[in-house]
């Protein structure tokens, strides 16, 4: 079991700006997910993963790709208070879910 959350790197986001927008990746696919895998992910340590994507269009794709696998994801979208626009999208938090499900879709991608 784990969770990926993936940033995009052409925001040139401060760390942590990034810190910010994973952690709420990570709360709002958790938010999604079935409340047993939830169980099953916090009992085996919460295992999570921070990978990157080099743009928005990147990103929307893989998250199609995870529509069609029916998982848990959550998109972020940035108020805009702070580093950047409003309505600017950040990363995607996909899981808790199994390992198998979640690695078939981000297996090219590169930790961040």
């Amino acid at each position: 079991m784990k969770q990926v959350i993936i940033v995009r790197t052409n925001l040139k986001m401060s760390k942590g700006k990034i810190a910010a927008q994973v952690a709420h990746a990570s709360i709002g696919s958790y938010k999604r997910a079935d409340k047993q895998l939830r169980k099953i992910w916090e009992r085996e340590g919460a295992k999570k993963v921070v990978l990157k994507v080099k743009d928005e269009m990147e990103l929307i794709d893989l998250q199609k790709k995870v529509f069609e696998k029916n998982l848990p994801n959550f998109l972020v979208i940035d108020a805009g208070l702070t580093q950047l626009p409003s309505a600017t999208i950040t990363c995607l938090g996909i899981g808790p879910d199994e390992d198998k499900k979640i690695d078939e879709l981000i297996k090219d991608l590169k930790l961040l």
